[in-house]
């Protein structure tokens, strides 16, 4: 966020326009900063001269945007405040006109324990490829059926103080859903086989640089921790390992273990992965047919 460094942050102003989304910051002394925010504006436009009415799910959509910018915004601030005065920030958020104003009360707290190395322990995602993911105090295999593995994540949600798994549709698997670890997301998704059963199918881990939040939500596999390091030393130690890589641009592909990883578009590979999937690897599943 770009206000005048060492300024206490007191009120927050989040609004979208025609042209997208912006956000205004006003500290103790009441100076104020501006900044713009990703995102289109929010206005439906269908891209012809005629105007035609909003389809129902815009409104939708404008909440959805909302929320997560509010999001955004609190991350940035929280670990500007941080970062500058060793404290971190809560946000109150208020809607002046839902969904594309809003107006927040900054209070100040203090940091988080899991700010500080060693003080909160990491949770450790396990890969096993060919048989799922292990977790602290659950698994995930691919031989568990969708029932069991909504139940799972709604369990470890409620461990960690999280929402309950949130459903999405992702094309390519008959049901998806994710939940929130500190930072990071844990999502599963499940397929119908071919004896009509639906099971687990791949099972995604994603964390956006910086700090990981509380818990860090952490993959390994064979040891290696999958977004800890630059994203070239990962991808080389699995080819030192024998095994197969494939590289399309951000995204590496080991097909004999069903594993991909991802790090932000044009990011150097001096940067670390950001994600990494595991699905049932493609030469097992061909033997199987």
């Amino acid at each position: 966020m770009a206000w005048e460094r060492g300024l206490v942050p007191a009120r927050v102003l989040l609004r979208g326009d025609e042209d997208g989304w912006g956000c205004t910051v006003v500290s103790e002394c009441g100076r104020s900063a501006d900044e713009r925010l990703p995102g289109p504006g929010v206005r439906w436009q269908t891209g012809v001269r005629r105007r035609e009415g909003e389809p129902p799910w815009w409104s939708r959509q404008l909440a959805e945007a909302a929320e997560g910018l509010r999001e955004l915004v609190g991350r940035r601030i929280t670990d500007r405040t941080f970062a500058e005065l060793g404290v971190e920030t809560e946000i109150s958020w208020f809607a002046v006109r839902d969904p594309v104003e809003w107006e927040g009360l900054v209070t100040l707290r203090d940091p988080d324990p899991a700010r500080f190395p060693g003080e909160v322990p990491p949770f450790v995602v396990t890969f096993q490829p060919g048989r799922g993911v292990l977790l602290p105090d659950h698994h995930l295999l691919f031989s568990t059926e969708a029932a069991d593995v909504w139940t799972t994540l709604a369990a470890i949600a409620e461990s960690c103080g999280s929402p309950p798994p949130l459903s999405r549709f992702l094309c390519g698997w008959d049901g998806h859903r994710d939940i929130r670890i500190g930072r990071g997301s844990l999502q599963a998704s499940t397929g119908i086989g071919s004896d009509g059963v639906e099971r687990l199918g791949q099972v995604h881990v994603g964390r956006p640089p910086g700090w990981a939040g509380n818990p860090e939500l952490r993959p390994r596999l064979d040891g290696i921790d999958l977004l800890d390091e630059p994203a070239a030393d990962v991808t080389g130690l699995f080819r030192e390992l024998g095994h197969e890589v494939e590289e399309h641009g951000p995204s590496v592909h080991l097909p004999a273990m069903g594993l991909r990883l991802s790090r932000p578009l044009d990011a150097p590979e001096s940067f670390a992965f950001i994600g990494a999937s595991l699905e049932f690897p493609a030469p097992l599943a061909d033997g199987l047919r």
